[in-house]
């Protein structure tokens, strides 16, 4: 039976209404903890809750407001505006002309049509009505090709536009992000680069009728291959192979063709569709026809024979059994942690409401050791990332160093796939140098580009290594100091400390070792990107990947083309054209380019190496300054507890059975929310013995 559309919605909605649901449930217990700290001042104490309160509402609020992020991506005429519109379900993107060749778009949902156009400067945004926008920001493929070719960026001032549209599927919690296409400049692959990473998925459109070029080969080496992305590939067009047939009746014919083009994707996407070893093109790749399929669903019938179904139903069960479970899980774990936090809390308030103020002080300044022994726990790691961090850094820089000026050892192979198509002593006429120059300037940032890109996924994977150490020693210490609380807790209750039946031994992690660690981060998938999504969001693959593209290639092209071409255009001047041919004057120009990189490199390796040590540091220096936030954050609240206990007994009696009773019931409506948070993820799951093992 084919997919429907309706069956996306449908599970696109129930995850919707997921999340508010969990986002409801963390917001109650962050209010039942807020209420309690209120409570406390006129009681025992406050138990020194802020930080999980505020853990609890970020993630809540972010449940609360998420959307399934889609960036699509694909080179001129492959009919990405079609494809948007049928999977949207209506005709809402020019089809005619495409408008995404100059302009990024965002689509999110409004309840009305509009259209805000976002700038670079700081003029405010502009509100537009569609026809406006559409007049104004759209301009004809040619027109687009004829500046891409230039390198010129059809409106350079315009950041971003932002179109709400009343439709049920961006209702549901999709946003799409339609990028400006495959472009080669710096400038506007930066402003596709800098959403990649903070996508759920990308849909990457191809074309049958042009099957793999050399611009979408170079674009799926440098910025998609090895980044642990997840991307769809759709190959467009599909019906063309057999409207292009001489007999297209000739079902022979129609599957010799079909086979040809087939068997060319599988070649080259093949790379692009193992995850984790395992070979998912089948789940990855489909083959559709959007205007077949637009036209259908306009008219409200099947999408049988479009290749909607196959691939609705790829993406469906991927954000709806991939992405929001993770999401879902996160919640649960933000759950979890809270309640952990509280018990504890009120298993040690409860038996010292009995005892003195002079014994209270006895048994703090008994456990001062401890306090010191944490601090010390605190000191060691941070030490550790620092090291871990200056060595990355210096690790990196040198191997940018090393890197560069290589390049020029290799440059006369290399940039054979770059050149452009000139006609070289055509360009030498009157007139013609600027022209020759813009080219010439366009196709070496298109090299650069590439290889400041293969350089980043090498510097990449080694800070992967760094973190995955540091996500290993973050366990350690969070075992050790585990211990020592428990330590603390044994000397100033005078019992021992008996694990929670409510509670799991990965519970026992302490907060900041569970962020550290990057259990919080399954939304991402990638211990990697060690974030804990909505609480203080670390990314240093953007940062990487922001320096790498904007401030490398772009300083590197400052200090470069300024001055090779000038010794390039001395070189050409001095050909004899009755003595050259073209191939000739090519292959001078190419060894006048590679003997100027081969003096300016090293020192631009030079210059720019400490940049590189400077943009690794800050990653692990931005890491570091959120560990030790949350382990402050944990030893202040402990003392605080103590602290907030004595203060209390010296302004007041406590009445010790209706504290006793109130605490009692704080750690019961916790529980009580914990447990229909892992109903609800269980009922929507429907793998309670998965479950178990994924927790």
């Amino acid at each position: 039976m084919a997919y429907k559309a309706e069956s996306f919605i449908h599970d696109l909605d129930k995850i919707a209404r997921s999340r508010q649901e969990f986002s409801g449930y963390l917001g109650t217990i962050a209010e039942i903890l807020t209420q309690a700290e209120q409570a406390g001042e006129t009681t025992s104490g406050q138990l020194g809750l802020d930080s999980t309160v505020n853990d609890l509402q970020l993630v809540s609020r972010n449940l609360g407001e998420g959307t399934f992020r889609l960036l699509v991506l694909g080179d001129m005429k492959r009919g990405k505006s079609t494809f948007l519109n049928a999977l949207i379900g209506e005709n809402v993107l020019p089809t005619d002309v495409n408008p995404c060749t100059a302009v990024l778009t965002v689509l999110s949902y409004g309840s009305e049509k509009r259209v805000t156009v976002h700038f670079k400067d700081d003029r405010a945004p502009e509100p537009l009505d569609f026809e406006t926008f559409k007049q104004r920001y759209t301009i004809p493929p040619a027109e687009a090709k004829k500046l891409q070719e230039e390198g010129i960026a059809a409106f350079p001032n315009v950041a971003y536009a932002e179109v709400q549209y009343p439709l049920t599927l961006l209702e549901k919690g999709v946003e799409i992000i339609d990028s400006p296409g495959l472009n080669d400049t710096e400038q506007r692959n930066q402003l596709t680069l800098g959403y990649i990473n903070n996508c759920h998925a990308i849909l990457f459109v191809l074309s049958a009728t042009q099957p793999y070029t050399l611009g979408e080969q170079r674009y799926l080496e440098n910025y998609i291959k090895d980044r642990g992305l997840s991307v769809f590939f759709l190959i467009n067009h599909w019906d063309e192979i057999q409207n292009r047939l001489i007999d297209p009746e000739d079902p022979i014919a129609l599957q010799a063709a079909e086979e040809k083009v087939r068997q060319v994707f599988r070649t080259n996407l093949t790379p692009y569709c193992e995850i984790e070893g395992d070979d998912r093109y089948t789940d990855r790749v489909f083959e559709i026809s959007s205007l077949k399929a637009l036209r259908q669903r306009l008219r409200q019938d099947s999408l049988e024979g479009t290749g909607f179904s196959e691939f609705m139903q790829a993406l469906n069960h991927f954000l709806t059994k991939e992405r929001a479970v993770a999401e879902l899980r996160q919640a649960k774990l933000v759950a979890r942690q809270a309640y952990r936090t509280v018990h504890e809390a009120c298993e040690r308030r409860i038996p010292l409401l009995s005892e003195s103020i002079q014994e209270l002080r006895q048994k703090i300044r008994s456990v001062q050791p401890e306090f010191d022994q944490l601090v010390t726990i605190r000191d060691q790691f941070k030490d550790e990332i620092r090291i871990v961090g200056e060595r990355q850094a210096s690790a990196s820089a040198n191997s940018f160093r090393a890197y560069l000026p290589e390049l020029a050892n290799t440059f006369e192979a290399d940039f054979v796939r770059y050149q452009p198509e000139l006609k070289f002593f055509d360009f030498l006429q009157k007139g013609k140098r600027k022209e020759f120059e813009a080219s010439l300037r366009l196709a070496f940032e298109k090299y650069l580009l590439d290889k400041i890109a293969a350089w980043s996924l090498i510097a990449q994977k080694d800070m992967d290594a760094a973190f995955m150490g540091l996500a290993k020693s973050a366990t350690e210490y969070g075992q050790s100091y585990a211990q020592v609380t428990d330590r603390m807790t044994e000397k100033l209750t005078g019992q021992k400390v008996i694990p929670n039946a409510n509670l799991s031994a990965e519970d026992k992690s302490p907060r900041w070792a569970k962020w550290a660690v990057g259990l919080y981060a399954l939304t991402t998938g990638d211990v990697g990107t060690i974030a804990m999504a909505g609480t203080g969001v670390f990314d240093w693959k953007q940062i990487l990947l922001n320096f790498s593209g904007a401030v490398l290639v772009t300083s590197i092209l400052y200090a470069v083309t300024g001055v090779f071409l000038g010794p390039i255009g001395m070189a050409l001047a001095g050909l004899s054209l009755g003595s050259f041919s073209a191939e000739m004057a090519r292959r001078k120009v190419v060894q006048s380019m590679r003997e100027e990189l081969m003096k300016l490199l090293p020192q631009i390796a030079q210059e720019q190496s400490f940049q590189v040590y400077q943009a690794v540091k800050e990653c692990f220096d931005s890491y570091q300054q959120e560990v030790v936030k949350r382990m402050n954050e944990d030893i202040q609240s402990r003392k605080t507890e103590l602290d907030e206990l004595i203060h209390q007994k010296e302004d007041h009696e406590i009445n010790q059975q209706s504290e006793e009773r109130r605490l009692n019931l704080l750690d019961n409506d916790v529980l009580t929310q914990l447990h229909q948070v892992e109903d609800a993820y269980d009922a929507l799951i429907g793998q309670p013995a998965l479950l178990l093992n994924a927790a």
